[in-house]
């Protein structure tokens, strides 16, 4: 399916929360601001993960609860492209859509947001809430002695519980809270030493149609070659380790001219084992170099933790 961009025609898709609507106007603004002659109206969709928000991703079926409803509005001719949070992609898209675009990554780190300590000050028994596996390990191997509290919703959502006094502290991602204003909440900033990001975090996608060349060229503009080539590392490691949400695997990749520098974990579900690895190589080769780390995390023990939780084990 084809078409020519024209005014008030390039419609784009998005979940409903604050964030996803954050995202997708401030897509449609630079669209609209690269492209004379290009306009381009929001459209709204409802995604299975936005309507069931009382159970943990991973025991409802993971990243694709977040793009499944968008894909088939894509694929139906309903919108033009669908903005999502590259986080919440999974690798492996539907038969005929692409990633059009990568745009320029926010701050992909972690943050605590809580009554003013940090983690490491936090007493025995404090009640941190996140929605996330890959960070309740992460806590765990270092915090050992507090509860790690499942926590859904949007980014509203979530605060308000925090300062309903449900949780001592919760984890977000820094990007969304400082694209939806939210800055001057951040207690702490977590170092990627102490918790390693999510793979693609706070960074934007954009999908179409493989066939709408007017819609790629259009939404191309926006394509970071940085972050492209970081989180095609990233993602690489994601798809040679099979992962979900049920699953704690990070990985963070940086780049320059000429280098990429990857480091991954993985991790049981408990964070008792915590296994690291990194990788380098040229930009240019940036999905082997994923490929490379997510072998060398399987060979140093992450084989083990991967069956483990596959045999339902921690």
């Amino acid at each position: 399916m084809s078409r020519t961009p024209s005014p008030a025609s390039l419609r784009l898709g998005t979940r409903g929360s604050a964030l996803a609507m954050w995202q997708a106007e401030w897509t449609r603004t630079a669209l609209e601001r690269g492209e004379p002659g290009v306009m381009a109206a929001v459209v709204t969709i409802r995604t299975t993960g936005d309507r069931i928000t009382d159970v943990p991703l991973a025991e409802v079926g993971g990243k694709g609860l977040f793009t499944k409803e968008l894909d088939e509005a894509l694929l139906d001719g309903r919108i033009d492209a669908a903005v999502h949070s590259l986080k919440d992609l999974p690798f492996d898209l539907p038969a005929g859509l692409l990633l059009a675009a990568v745009c320029e990554r926010e701050d992909p780190r972690d943050a605590l947001v809580s009554d003013g300590r940090t983690l490491d000050r936090m007493p025995t028994g404090a009640r941190i809430g996140t929605s996330s596996m890959r960070r309740r390990a992460q806590i765990l191997a270092r915090f050992p002695d507090v509860e790690v509290m499942t926590l859904r919703g949007n980014v509203d959502t979530r605060l308000r519980k925090l300062d309903d006094g449900a949780y001592d502290g919760i984890i977000l991602a820094a990007a969304g809270l400082k694209r939806l204003g939210h800055a001057g909440r951040i207690t702490e900033i977590l170092r990627p030493e102490v918790m390693l990001p999510a793979i693609g975090q706070g960074a934007l996608a954009i999908v179409c149609r493989a066939a709408d060349t007017e819609t790629r060229q259009a939404v191309g503009m926006l394509d970071d070659p940085d972050t492209r080539a970081a989180v095609t590392a990233e993602r690489a490691v994601m798809a040679r380790l099979d992962g979900s949400c049920r699953i704690p695997i990070a990985a963070y990749a940086v780049t320059d001219d000429v280098t990429l520098r990857l480091e991954g974990l993985i991790a049981s579900l408990d964070g008792a084992r915590v296994v690291s690895a990194r990788s380098e190589g040229p930009r240019a080769d940036a999905g082997a170099v994923g490929r490379h780390l997510a072998e060398r995390l399987r060979a140093s023990g992450g084989e083990e933790i991967l069956r483990e939780i596959a045999d339902g084990g921690s």
